[in-house]
């Protein structure tokens, strides 16, 4: 579908009315109708009055941030794609709004060309995505041929002769569901279903309902029969995205389920088999939250018949350029620069990043590599810049370090510089506590904007301490 002929309705959901409001004209005059609305509420009930073909939110915002509106989102209307808008474009938030549901995010002040770019991507996917059956994704998309990676390509062969269950750890974006989707497609159940339940973006009133399905009329709202995720799945795979994030009360009726593989529908009284292999994956401690009293050990040992861990990116530098290599030659299509290669000196300076979103940031730099180069040789330069570009504006001079060889000194301990830093820290911490982490609320209570608040929060190193 070329450009010309893309189209699409567009709601805009920001708390800042200006900008909301020209980020609406910059659609419309794109060619692209657009709502705003200034909260997360106001967006729900215009999605669900009327038909919108994407979304594009901001992160922070008072009563339901963009993180909630994503995940409710994408209960609604898996198919809509949202792009998340934030002034905080660190790779930690890129992550966290990618898992909750987003297909894409931007850095505020945003770029006029970008905006509509990402806009044109996204709705370009998902019209190519609706004309075309999906395909599941060829087995080791995200694995590489590092010697570590070849142990965990072992115990995924060895995972797939089994019907045991698998519990796939490592951090954020090292590619725990391309794992589970390779089990399944090399395993006994390959010819069923393979259905996926991002456990995070449930809550646990919902979790019943969502797993076991319900009958008509077994609670205010239920007008019809819903199956569940676990009858969806028969004959296949269930896999348990984001186990460790499962309240420990709805802990119990997971383990019934994995353990006696039976179910009942909310509303019914008769008790369903469960026909399903049981996949799970976290990038929790697990063995942390069972000695905190935060997970049943029991099901910890129901899961956790073959585990398999995903090293970090980080350490295993010799698969970036492998990665880098298939990623550019898959989003190929996609962005219009088919043919594009990397010069030695590219993939050697992407070896050396330390990639901390793991191989989900190494797509995202790729793909902004293909969308904002020129030619058909990216060099060392482009990268450079692209990894900039994952930094907010703040901190991209800065990251640049020093201008000489002498590596940067942190300030004594004992010096004005260091004591300020501390106060202004607990200073900060104390007004987020007496706000109950509403961030507008700190900013008020400090006498600061918004916007100043974010800023100092990241300076300071606190921003993720201040989300937990």
């Amino acid at each position: 579908m070329s450009d010309s002929t893309l189209s699409g309705r567009i709601l805009v959901v920001d708390d800042d009315v200006a900008l909301g409001t020209v980020l609406v004209g910059l659609l419309g005059q794109a060619g692209f109708p657009a709502e705003h609305a200034a909260s997360g509420d106001v967006a729900l009930r215009r999605f669900a009055a009327a038909s919108f073909d994407a979304v594009i939110t901001d992160l922070r915002m008072p009563g339901m941030d963009g993180l909630t509106l994503v995940a409710k989102l994408s209960e609604i209307a898996p198919e809509v794609p949202v792009i998340m808008l934030t002034a905080h474009g660190t790779i930690p938030v890129a992550v966290e709004a990618m898992r909750a549901g987003a297909t894409d995010f931007l850095t505020k002040p945003f770029d006029r060309d970008e905006i509509l770019f990402t806009v044109r991507k996204v709705l370009q996917k998902n019209a190519r995505s609706a004309a075309e059956p999906p395909s599941p994704p060829p087995p080791g998309t995200a694995l590489g041929s590092s010697a570590a990676m070849r142990e965990v390509s072992e115990l995924v062969r060895r995972a797939a002769q089994t019907s045991s269950n698998v519990l796939v750890r490592g951090e954020s974006g090292t590619g725990k569901e391309v794992v589970a989707r390779t089990i399944h497609d090399h395993g006994a159940r390959k010819a069923g279903p393979f259905v996926a339940v991002n456990c995070a973006a449930l809550p646990e009133q919902l979790l019943e309902s969502e797993l076991f399905g319900y009958e008509r009329g077994a609670f205010t709202g239920a007008v019809a029969k819903k199956p569940g995720r676990v009858e969806l799945a028969r004959g296949g795979t269930l896999f348990l995205d984001e186990i460790g994030d499962v309240p420990i009360a709805a802990q119990a009726k997971l383990l019934r389920l994995i353990q006696e593989k039976e179910y009942q529908p909310l509303g019914s009284n008769r008790t369903e088999k469960a026909d399903v292999r049981f996949l799970a994956a976290t990038h929790r401690d697990l063995e942390a939250m069972i000695r905190s009293g935060e997970f049943r050990e029991d099901l910890y040992y129901r899961l956790n018949v073959i585990p398999i861990w995903l090293p970090p990116l980080r350490e295993r530098p010799g698969d970036v350029a492998e990665l880098a290599n298939r990623f550019a030659e898959s989003l190929g299509p996609s962005t219009g620069r088919v043919g594009v290669r990397f010069s030695e000196g590219a993939l050697e300076r992407l070896s050396r990043h330390p990639f901390p979103g793991n191989v989900r940031e190494l797509v995202c730099v790729v793909e902004r590599l293909l969308v904002f180069s020129d030619g058909d040789l990216l060099g060392d330069a482009d990268v450079e810049r692209e990894l900039g570009r994952l930094q907010p504006p703040s901190q991209r001079t800065a990251a640049k370090g020093p201008a000489s060889n002498e590596p940067a000194r942190p300030p004594d301990s004992d010096s004005l510089e260091a004591r300020r830093a501390v106060a202004e820290r607990e200073a900060v911490l104390e007004a987020l506590e007496r706000a109950k982490g509403n961030r507008t609320q700190a900013a008020r209570l400090l006498g600061v904007s918004r916007r100043t608040l974010y800023n100092r929060l990241t300076s300071l190193g606190i921003a993720d301490e201040a989300r937990a």
